[in-house]
């Protein structure tokens, strides 16, 4: 099934690349596939998301302003063995050869077939074993159960349907209960910068999901000054 892991979970992809055409245009499949995606104009923004979203897969491009994705894979495995899927306009095997020093999982040129990036996506996420139990925990905030792994939110029984945007929204504030989260760490923008009034939003919407009163919450809080926090029970 596209979409999701080899432990039936859904999986997240970090699409990082500077050329915005391709970068959305790869957003828009991923997420017409089933996929929660998240994109990054450059390195610093790739490793700004990884700071605050636990990733299932990075598709890497190799040429970037400032730092370039060879780089970028070198520093994530040196604490990370997440996989990543490098891009490349450049078919020499001397890249390639780089790439997989570097620890890069699978290989592609460009230009490609939107049907091969998904197949290569899959075969990688089905090599991929799954997180150990632990990272697999539930959270209870009121009516509602939400399972970080699954990325699922029940309530009252029965499964709420979340939007891309709320369901990383909601990972990212379940991934630091209890504690305050900066607007800058929630903000999904390609940009790279926080917009307030977005995230003002769609903390609203998510609020009529886990709240019985979404005027005023007692799961998801407004932290003065800094941004907003999930309280658990």
């Amino acid at each position: 099934m596209t979409g999701v892991k080899n432990n039936g979970t859904l999986a997240h992809i970090l699409v990082v690349d500077d050329d915005t055409r391709l970068r959305r245009l790869i957003q828009k499949y991923l997420k017409e596939q089933g996929f929660l995606v998240t994109g990054a104009p450059s390195a610093k923004d790739g490793r700004r998301h990884m700071e605050s979203i636990q990733f299932d897969l990075i598709i890497l491009d190799v040429m970037m302003p400032g730092e370039d994705g060879m780089s970028f894979a070198g520093s994530i495995r040196e604490t990370n063995d997440i996989p990543i899927l490098m891009l490349t306009a450049m078919g020499e095997a001397e890249y390639r050869i780089q790439g997989l020093e570097r620890g890069v999982d699978d290989y592609m040129g460009k230009p490609f077939e939107p049907r091969e990036l998904i197949l290569r996506v899959n075969a990688i996420l089905r090599r991929t074993p799954p997180p150990p139990d632990d990272s697999q925990h539930e959270l209870s905030f009121g009516e509602c159960r939400y399972d970080i792994a699954r990325n699922t939110l029940i309530r009252n029984g029965a499964r709420v349907h979340l939007t891309s945007a709320e369901a990383i929204l909601l990972r990212t504030l379940a991934m630091n209960a209890n504690m305050p989260v900066q607007r800058n760490k929630l903000s999904n923008d390609e940009s790279g910068q926080a917009n307030p009034r977005t995230i003002d939003v769609q903390v609203t919407r998510l609020r009529r999901k886990i709240e019985s009163d979404p005027r005023q919450p007692r799961y998801l809080q407004t932290v003065r000054g800094t941004g907003y926090l999930l309280r658990t029970d």
